[in-house]
């Protein structure tokens, strides 16, 4: 083995493929399989959302979209290209990130919802999470790679699993590392029956914790959502769920009374920087020389599904 990545969500598959494919032996080790990450929850739209620094995430997320575009044309990956608006009952500008995405324009007032005074309509990659997680897997046996289901309770016990470890345990790296500057944002979304939404919907006025978006995929909807920072609790609750619904239907009365199908949570591994960062790791003697290097690469965010390729991308640069 040449690499061993802790963590099977969108992060550690795509860095898992990324060396893989550049001939490396490859081995995820994972607490869940990935349909049990948080990355399952996402919407998910390219985005670069509760991310910094601002310069190395424009890098990051350029390549993400690039790849994500080109996956979109592609049968079975669960990407497709989608078009919606994001708006707001006050006067926004476009996020700086927003300058990737060629097609953005400002809303027409008649395309905004009643009480909404202004927004922004562009087209970007989504993924169907579950669809996407099933193809990055297969993409990443395809390529020799292996996944075990085991937690990982240390770092220090991985040294001299393999030469290079890749640390991509998301909010788990608060213990892990342990870095207490990651806080868990909790997100619980709705899957609904689709009664005709085409376009997908975020609200981006400051409510938290609750956060009103809406990404139509086929015959289902996925409805968010919540903001929770602190709240490490992955059980749905009903409550948020109803609100969840009550909050999407009061913009789009096609919602009212729709077919629930289904509830998810997940936890955004916040943190001020992505820690993406290279350090000497283990030995065979307490004292003596490191025998491996140790990747770290978390902190994504919001924008895990968006930033996973670059950052993948960048440590397979840095390693070939």
């Amino acid at each position: 083995m040449d690499v061993l990545v802790i963590g099977a969500g969108v992060c550690g598959l795509t860095t898992g493929i990324c060396l893989a494919e550049a001939g490396l032996s490859v081995t995820i080790r994972t607490a869940a399989p990935p349909e049990r990450t948080t990355s399952v929850a996402a919407g998910a739209v390219w985005g670069l959302v509760r991310v910094g620094p601002p310069d190395r995430v424009l890098d990051w997320g350029r390549t993400g979209l690039e790849v994500l575009s080109k996956l979109a044309a592609e049968p079975d990956t669960g990407v497709r290209m989608a078009s919606g608006k994001e708006v707001s009952r006050t006067r926004l500008e476009p996020h700086y990130w927003t300058e990737l995405l060629p097609g953005l324009r400002m809303c027409e007032t008649s395309e905004l919802p009643d009480g909404f005074t202004s927004g922004w309509h562009y087209t970007a990659p989504v993924a169907t999470m579950p669809v996407y997680l099933n193809y990055l897997r297969a993409r990443l046996e395809r390529a020799g790679g292996r996944l075990e289901v085991s937690p990982v309770r240390s770092l220090a016990e991985q040294a001299g699993a393999a030469p290079v470890v890749v640390n991509c345990s998301g909010v788990r790296a608060r213990d892990l590392v342990p870095d207490p500057a990651v806080v868990p944002v909790r997100g619980q979304v709705v899957i609904a029956a689709n009664p005709g939404l085409e376009e997908f919907f975020i609200n981006r006025d400051e409510e938290p914790p609750w956060i009103t978006y809406m990404f139509p995929h086929g015959d289902t909807v996925l409805l968010g959502g919540t903001n929770e920072e602190g709240n490490w609790d992955e059980e749905p609750k009903p409550f948020i769920a109803e609100r969840i619904v009550a909050h999407c239907a009061a913009i789009d009365p096609r919602l009212r009374g729709v077919t629930i199908l289904g509830h998810r949570v997940g936890l955004r591994p916040c943190r001020p920087e992505v820690r993406l960062e290279s350090e000497p790791f283990g030995s065979v003697f307490p004292s003596g020389p490191p025998q491996g290097v140790l990747w770290h690469n978390y902190g994504h965010g919001g924008a895990g599904i968006s930033l996973s390729w670059g950052c993948a991308a960048a440590i397979t640069a840095a390693l070939m």
